[in-house]
């Protein structure tokens, strides 16, 4: 189980040396800024570039705050009714247990990449941002289009034509918290002045369709943030805390699948079937009631912590948002954690399990409809395969 670790603030040293110094979350602080000085030393490390080729610090004073949203699904939408016809399920069945009522699924010509490059132009949109004054992109999914990641293509998508650094987050359901977690540091800690965090997935492509323990829960969608550098006064992500257990594994994975005769040996040593077989990916597997169990336990207690670290009651939440994984936990959550459920926010039935993009498409569909508002305080909270589960404090605009 780890902790969240990052830079904290730093003075200034002899020789523009760099000091580290681990912390579990990153803070809101009263009454100073947060500077770190970016160097190309670590200290008690010895310098060997000449003073020409040495970089000068830069000296970084800057919150960070999330300035647009958007998501977008797929065409093709499953009803539970519909579902019935291809497993032994019905709607009072899958809507009692999940409260989901429908999905929406890729087909056809759909892209996972084209879906994301729509959430995140919506959201370049909405805050103001040209494409090219995007500093980074962060591509948080576990289904990307190509082995070697799908941001790069999100780049291409937008038009960029500065090469910003893009790359993916793979941490599926909790994927689109460590998004925000890692554009925080990277603006507070690198100076980025933009940071587009998407969080994209198509588990339909690993669902079993005859299994229907899993395959009433899953649905594909996009959703997308701009993480905007401001000033420490206007900082509006106010705390994290984020965990990984790999022991849970055995609740819920897509493991690679393993061929047999791959590496098997001959009675006289010698490798048989070499090269190996194309490798591929097992359809989801999970323990429902197991998983249940982790998310009631450690949902709560994530954002509990982040609430701690950030100074914050818990009556200071306006809104409780909430990985969209199963309307029963949600609600556990909430009833834990003392949230009425009007300040809940719930897409599920709509769109089922999106993973990576479940927080992100809710959230834009609570501030397109005026449910959300800026100033307001919102505890998201994601949670899933890894195991990982991890939490943020944000203030939205």
């Amino acid at each position: 189980m780890a902790n969240a670790s990052g830079l904290f603030s730093t003075p200034s040293v002899p020789n523009f040396t760099l000091r580290v110094r681990p912390f579990s979350s990153i803070h809101r602080f009263q009454g100073f800024s947060t500077k770190v000085f970016c160097s190309g030393t670590i200290e008690g490390a010895q310098n060997y570039a000449s003073p020409t080729q040495s970089r000068i610090p830069r000296l970084v004073s800057q919150g960070c705050k999330l300035v647009g949203c958007g998501s977008a699904v797929p065409a093709l939408q499953i009803s539970n009714d519909e579902l019935s016809k291809i497993v032994d399920t019905n709607d009072e069945w899958i809507s009692v247990r999940t409260g989901i009522r429908r999905r929406h699924v890729l087909s056809g010509g759909d892209s996972l990449i084209t879906l994301a490059a729509d959430a995140a132009k919506k959201a370049l949109e909405m805050a103001k941002v040209d494409p090219d004054d995007i500093d980074l992109i962060l591509m948080c999914t576990s289904t990307p289009e190509d082995l070697f990641g799908s941001a790069p293509q999100i780049q291409k998508q937008l038009g960029c034509t500065k090469n910003p650094l893009s790359y993916d987050i793979t941490a599926a359901c909790s994927g689109f918290v460590l998004g925000l977690l890692s554009a925080a540091c990277h603006i507070r800690g690198g100076g980025f002045r933009n940071v587009l965090v998407i969080g994209a997935d198509a588990l339909s492509r690993y669902v079993d369709w005859t299994d229907r323990g899993t395959c009433i829960l899953f649905g594909d969608a996009a959703g997308a943030v701009v993480v905007q550098a401001c000033d420490s006064e206007e900082d509006g992500l106010f705390g994290f805390d984020v965990h990984s257990d790999g022991n849970g594994i055995r609740h819920l994975n897509a493991g690679i699948k393993e061929n047999e005769s791959n590496n098997a040996l001959d009675s006289n040593g010698s490798v048989r079937s070499f090269p190996p077989k194309k490798s591929s990916y097992s359809c989801i597997q999970m323990n429902g009631k197991e998983v249940f169990r982790f998310a009631v336990r450690c949902v709560p207690q994530t954002i509990e912590s982040a609430l701690k670290k950030a100074g914050l009651p818990a009556s200071s939440i306006d809104w409780l948002l909430l990985h969209q994984a199963n309307q029963r936990i949600i609600d556990a959550v909430a009833t834990r954690l003392e949230i009425p459920s009007e300040r809940v926010i719930s897409n599920l039935a709509n769109y089922g399990n999106t993973s990576a993009a479940s927080i992100p498409l809710a959230l834009d569909e609570a501030v397109r409809s005026g449910k959300v508002k800026a100033g307001q305080t919102i505890a998201a909270a994601g949670f899933g395969a890894g195991l990982t589960w991890g939490s943020a404090i944000v203030r939205w605009g």
